[in-house]
């Protein structure tokens, strides 16, 4: 027996089948950094059409968590792609300094009573170190874009672009000063925005209370009575009794009913649906002796149980019947909104609100019963107290859902305080008020899923006035002038504040601070009190589109106002999309965006939140370790983000193995690329095979799809398309059908150049698909492909554009897709029996088999096309076609008009090609080969083959 190895084109290649990914992804991150891929892409693109997403930033403070790693790979993902289309896409990220969490890390370390000038130093340090940190993560996750010069709020140029922003807020006339309730937070000392408060489970004193009446002839008259027989008083339900002492007025609903109930020792005035309820509730036994509509009782006056002074009856409609409340509202206006808008619609002045909870939530020293006591403690003082008074009618401890600071997960409550507002109704220059113009703006943009437009337009609708001012010192500053004695801002106002701009552009914010104001105002300096308030952390976010989008920064030149996507988590329609959309309304007419695309969070398989007392974090910094930053990028891709994204161990395991898939497909075109030079040995489209044409065909097919699912932001039906051609179409068909000609046929024949000449064609297009996901790997697959250049070169696949080599075969083509398509099906139905067949040990592998198909007219007309190259096809020693009617006893398959016959060949294997052939034995010269691989000898006449 003689070796025939080396007369065969045994596949090689230097791509290793095992991606020793932890090892080598730092090695190529190197390499993109030498070679300064990001720079070279710009360059190359540089006239092209700009696609521009705006990164929203992170904030500076702690390590990655895996919804970081799931939201810069999604805008990788994005950008990247945008580049392989061909667009000048650039990615500058960016990081959120500002904010209390910051400020808060810094006491913690330093203690609190730091100089402020001292904090804010710190503060800075702190950040940047921060920044430093998360930077290296996300570089390591393989996201390209602008490291070396990403945007930071806290940057002197951005803290100035903020002021800047503030001011052209100011000059459209939204920003206003005003005694509002807002959310505040004791430990912070400071207002919260809404998307700084949550909601969790807290326990509260809920109880009712009576108020006396002090108008008995108006009441009366109300009920149409000539007189009350007996004391009356109104009832309320509550679970705030800590507002209690702050009570200014009673609400009713205009078109409720209302039923004065004889209780016994006095009347009660309760909502009618809910007297038996609340009689209940109060122990006591009752009955209605008349009833009205709320709209007579306005402005009938109560006694307040505990203080000398009386609280009118306003109309309201949002007072609710709920079962447990009284149909009854009780108001303290400088602690709910509702209760805020209420008295001031009844002509209330602010300085007629009583405000008693001082910053740290204690009372005031004066307040009578109260004083100095923390509210929270005092809540069973106030009980003690109504009940001695013979006002507390029921009392019990609920468990509800009540707001907490999302920082320090503490209750926080309501308090009206002198802050700074941008108006929401405030009609600007075009006439639209913000609200209008938002609601407008959410109309023009495109959403990413679909229900994100319903969920934001929801909260715009529905906002109150945005306050944007903090009492901190780690902040933009808010640099205002007031008139010590109108309180009105500084007529040059605007003009001021681009002077403090200037100096807060060339020596940061401490400009302000340290700032005198005779320094602007001169003379007037002695007339004008300095603000020293600080703006929300979400201005400094949201106002970025106008100091990142246009002006000094390395993308200002492409984009104008707007950018085509904002990308985050779905809490941001609350957060960053929301005060971006109201900036951008504010400044331009229309939001900053064009697009908004919303991901989920991440739970473990079971869809639990991640917490690291649950032990279910997945932390992205380990995946990397263990598995490399390609497997988290294909979990990301594999995952519809439109959700909950579900993650752990196992889930990122199985994501492993379909990376194998891939990767060692990528394997098989390279290896089988030996020998191949594509400037010498590339075969015309119309001069391959007709099996190798498919193979182009159906990869020019899947690249269509795959740029439309990218263009669409369909990450998970570009990870199925691209897994399935390796599994299905590759993997499952070509691939194997092909090994016997490129192994076998002559190194330099037609029948193996148009086979590498698919393959070539093939793993060209599967580079650049994978690339925006797969990027390490993409980067590994390019440099090894014949003829390409690797970063050695100072070339990457990350610079390439979608491969234009693929053509189509023609819609009246003899062996075309719908034929191709008929021919795998019937291999499959083949496999099916040839593996039964060894299973039933009748042969031992399918080169040993000969199978006969019976087959009606159209299968035979359509499988005949391939003469004996049909064997080949069908991975076996011989094929016969028979007339269905001659079946007899053969296997029946899915396929309609084929069953099939397998049999092991009598006939001795060929030692080369191991196809069981008739001659094999019987040539004098190579008695142990079979005709065809004589003629494939290097000596040989070689082999022609047509088809397969």
């Amino acid at each position: 027996m003689s070796d025939y190895k080396h007369t065969l084109n045994l596949p090689e290649t230097d791509f290793p089948m095992r991606g020793m990914l932890p090892k080598r992804e730092p090695e190529r991150v190197e390499q993109w950094q030498k070679l300064d891929v990001y720079q070279r892409l710009r360059e190359t693109r540089e006239g092209r059409d700009v696609f521009l997403l705006h990164d929203g930033p992170p904030y500076a403070n702690g390590s990655i968590h895996i919804g970081h790693a799931v939201n810069k790979i999604l805008k990788d993902i994005i950008v990247k792609s945008k580049n392989l289309a061909g667009f000048d896409a650039p990615y500058v990220p960016g990081w959120d300094c500002h904010g209390l969490p910051i400020e808060h890390k810094v006491e913690t370390t330093h203690g609190k009573h730091l100089e402020p000038e001292k904090a804010r130093a710190l503060c800075r340090e702190y950040a940047g170190e921060q920044v430093k940190g998360q930077l290296q993560d996300f570089v390591r996750l393989g996201v390209v874009g602008d490291w070396d010069n990403p945007y930071r709020t806290m940057a002197y140029a951005n803290e100035a672009g903020e002021i800047r922003a503030l001011a052209d807020m100011v000059e459209g006339g939204f920003v206003f000063k005003g005694l509002k309730p807002v959310n505040w937070c004791f430990d912070c000392g400071s207002a919260l925005a809404e998307a700084e408060v949550e909601y969790a489970d807290k326990q509260s004193d809920a109880i009712d209370v009576a108020f006396p009446c002090a108008d008995d002839d108006k009441l009366a008259a109300a009920f149409g009575l000539e007189s009350l027989a007996k004391p009356a008083a109104v009832v309320i339900w509550t679970t705030t009794p800590w507002t209690i002492p702050a009570n200014q007025a009673l609400n009713v609903h205009p078109e409720f009913t209302y039923a004065l109930v004889d209780a016994g020792e006095r009347l009660l005035l309760l909502a009618e649906e809910l007297v038996e309820s609340c009689l209940e509730r109060f122990g006591l036994e009752g009955e209605v002796i008349a009833t009205t509509r709320g709209e007579r009782l306005e402005l009938i006056n109560f006694r307040h149980p505990l203080y000398d002074r009386v609280a009118p009856i306003y109309l309201a409609d949002y007072v609710e019947s709920e079962v447990g409340s009284t149909g009854i509202v009780h108001s303290a206006p400088v602690h709910g909104v509702d209760d805020f808008d209420s008295c001031r619609r009844y002509g209330m002045d602010f300085d007629q609100f009583i405000s008693i909870v001082k910053s740290d939530g204690v009372y005031v020293d004066d307040l009578p019963l109260f004083g100095g006591q923390l509210i929270w403690k005092a809540n069973p003082q106030i009980v003690k107290a109504l009940s001695a008074a013979g006002a507390l009618m029921a009392h019990k401890t609920i468990t509800h859902s009540y707001m907490h600071c999302w920082r320090h997960k503490t209750p926080v409550i309501y308090r009206a305080t002198a802050q700074w507002f941008v108006g929401m109704d405030i009609a600007g220059k075009d006439g639209r008020t913000l609200r209008e113009s938002a609601l407008e703006g959410i109309e023009s943009t495109h959403f990413t899923p679909a229900w994100g437009k319903a969920r934001l337009h929801s909260m715009i609708a529905n906002r109150p006035d945005w306050c944007i001012s903090r009492q901190r010192n780690w902040g933009v500053p808010i640099p205002f002038f007031l008139h010590k004695e109108s309180g009105e801002l500084h007529p040059r106002t605007v003009e001021l504040m681009e002077e403090v701009a200037k100096r807060v552009d060339a020596e940061g914010i401490d400009a302000w601070f340290a700032m005198e104001p005779n320094e602007l105002l001169g003379a007037e300096a002695a007339q004008y009190d300095k603000v020293t308030d600080t703006l929300d952390v979400w201005f400094d976010s949201g106002t970025t589109h106008r100091h990142v989008l246009r002006g000094s920064h390395p993308m200002g030149h492409l984009s104008g106002p707007r950018a085509d996507l904002y990308l985050e988590g779905s809490d941001q329609h609350r957060g960053w999309f929301h005060s971006s959309l109201l900036t951008g309304s504010a400044i331009d007419g229309h939001p900053p965006y064009r697009g908004l695309l919303t991901h989920g969070f991440t739970v473990d398989a079971q869809g639990r939140k991640m917490s690291k007392s649950m032990g279910n974090v997945v932390a992205p910094q380990e995946v990397m370790d263990k598995l490399g930053a390609d497997i988290l990028r294909l979990w990301v891709a594999s995952t519809d983000y439109s959700g909950e994204m579900a993650v752990s161990d196992e889930i990122l395991k199985r994501t492993a193995d379909v990376y194998r898939r891939i990767r060692n497909t990528a394997r098989f075109l390279l290896a089988n690329l030996n020998g191949f030079e594509p400037s010498r040995d590339l075969v015309a489209f119309d001069d391959m095979l007709a099996l190798d044409q498919w193979v182009v065909d159906r990869a020019a097919q899947l690249q269509d799809r795959i740029e439309t699912a990218y263009d669409e932001y369909r990450f998970l039906d570009v990870y199925q398309q691209v897994h399935g051609f390796c599994a299905r179409e590759l993997g499952g068909f070509y691939l194997d059908v092909i090994k016997d000609r490129q192994y076998t046929t002559q190194a330099d024949s037609l029948a193996r150049r148009s086979c590498q000449t698919a393959l070539y064609q093939v793993v060209q297009a599967l580079v650049r698909w994978v690339a925006p996901i797969l990027s390490f790997t993409a980067e590994e697959i390019f440099e090894n492909i014949p003829g390409e250049k690797g970063l050695a070169d100072g070339h990457s696949v990350l610079l390439e554009t979608y491969y234009e080599g693929l053509s189509t075969l023609a819609a009246d083509a003899a062996m075309g897709r719908e034929f191709w398509e008929q021919v795998l099906t019937v291999k499959q139905a083949v496999n099916k029996c040839l593996e039964d067949a060894r299973n039933q040990k009748t042969i031992k592998g399918s080169l040993a088999a000969e199978v006969t198909l019976y087959v009606d007219d159209q299968l035979q007309e359509l499988l005949s096309r391939l003469g004996d190259e049909l064997r080949f096809v069908m991975l076996t020693s011989e094929v016969r076609l028979a007339p269905l009617a001659e079946a007899g006893d053969a296997v029946a398959t899915d396929i309609e008009g084929l069953k099939v016959a397998v049999m092991a060949s009598e006939y001795t294997k060929c030692e080369r090609c191991w196809h069981h052939r008739p001659e094999v034995g019987s040539l004098a010269e190579h008695s142990d080969l079979c005709s065809r691989c004589v003629s494939n000898l290097p000596e040989g006449a070689g082999e022609t083959r047509y088809y397969a």
